[in-house]
């Protein structure tokens, strides 16, 4: 049997260009199909990448208890001042703890691609330790800002995305001028952002306090200790979270979003993708029946025709599929663009196609590709030999 269905195909498909028109329609469809999955995929994959690439398990972020996220916690000065002398914190170099208290402000800056409006960003006021705990983050232009004046530095993603951020611009926000004095990279969410001193954003801004205060540890024990020690603590309602669980708690509702949609846009698709490949494989068959009937006649069997028109289809779907997946590739893969963060803010990312989207997208390729084939081949295993050489 795999002997005939191997002939069979090979005659099959050395016919395809007779019958070109059919076969573009299924190869189109499902590189529609896979490009449009693996692309929108591609983009929660790089949001996701993007903000889990911020996190370390070493270091723990203190927010106001029940605070979801930065934007919504506030902590006043003394606050601040107890968490970041309390157990468990590793020592920096100069022997204080290593703790930074940082301020979330959001701002608004005009986008290079929509000068009509603006878009949130977030400008981070941070301590001096906010740079040792996160070793990532380098200056790659200008310099560090100045303690005490206002002066910026941006991530490169701000670069990118927004207008008058360049090293030299001054920037107004809020009715204040800044000046923006150094260019940093950190390969992460905080790429999306523009740093500060905290004190100065503090008066600028007409805050007291502090959004956060992010802490490392000091050993395994530390996380244990540090949040025993501010929970019993009567002057502080606070809670303590990983670095690292907190960024991926920021990814889950976009990736549930963009989950949801790729699901419903990939099965309408794929819906249309399986009648064009119904109707094709039926002409297909139609158009060899004489052929069909006449091996059929000198001895070849039933399976044997199923079986070659089912590899037929799924050759015409795993073509479709990988064109599909390079189609995606090219045109998105390190795409940046920025979207609205957990805190209503803008981080830039870049889609992500990887290996594993492009075989989800083949399989769905293929299984599409099956479902098409599958009738068309059953009718062509099971119609009479003289029905088929009449109709022909």
């Amino acid at each position: 049997m795999l002997s005939q269905a191997l002939g069979i195909t090979r005659v099959s498909l050395k016919s395809i260009p007779e019958r070109w028109a059919p076969s573009l329609v299924i190869v189109i469809g499902l590189a529609g199909v896979v490009a449009v999955f693996t692309a929108l995929l591609a983009m929660a994959t790089g949001f996701e990448s993007t903000l889990k690439a911020t996190g370390r398990s070493d270091v723990v972020i203190v927010m106001r208890g029940g605070s979801d996220a930065e934007l919504n916690s506030a902590l006043l000065r003394d606050q601040t001042d107890l968490i970041e002398q309390g157990p468990g914190i590793r020592s920096g170099a100069d022997g204080k703890p290593l703790a930074s208290a940082e301020l979330m402000i959001i701002a608004e800056l005009i986008r290079k691609d929509d000068v009509k409006n603006g878009a949130n960003i977030t400008v981070r006021g941070v301590e001096p330790s906010a740079f040792p705990l996160r070793p990532q983050l380098k200056i790659v232009a200008g310099r560090n800002f100045t303690p005490g004046l206002r002066e910026l530095i941006v991530g490169r993603g701000v670069l990118r995305q927004f207008q008058g951020t360049e090293i030299g611009k001054t920037v107004r926000m809020r009715g204040s001028n800044w000046t923006v004095v150094g260019e940093f990279e950190s390969g992460d969410s905080h790429d999306s952002e523009l740093w500060t001193d905290i004190n100065v954003a503090r008066t600028t801004f007409g805050r007291l306090g502090s959004s956060s205060v992010l802490a490392a540890l000091d050993g395994p024990d530390g996380f244990g200790k540090l949040k025993s020690a501010l929970a019993a603590d009567p002057r502080l309602t606070v809670d303590v979270i990983r670095e690292t669980d907190y960024f991926n708690g920021q990814t889950k509702q976009f990736r549930q979003t963009i989950g949801f949609l790729a699901g419903v846009v990939t099965i309408i698709m794929a819906l249309g993708a399986v009648f064009a490949a119904l109707n094709s494989m039926y002409a297909a068959v139609a158009a060899r029946g004489k052929e069909i009937a006449t091996l059929r006649a000198i001895g070849f069997g039933g399976g044997s025709v199923v079986i070659s028109v089912m590899i037929e289809a799924l050759l015409l779907a795993l073509t479709g599929g990988i064109l599909g997946a390079l189609i995606a590739y090219v045109l998105f893969n390190n795409l940046s663009v920025a979207t609205l963060g957990q805190n209503f803010t803008q981080v830039v990312f870049n889609f992500k196609v990887t290996p594993e989207l492009v075989v989800r997208g083949l399989v769905i390729a293929v299984v599409i590709g099956m479902v098409g084939g599958l009738l068309p081949a059953i009718r062509a295993a099971r119609l009479p030999i003289t029905t088929s050489l009449r109709e022909q």
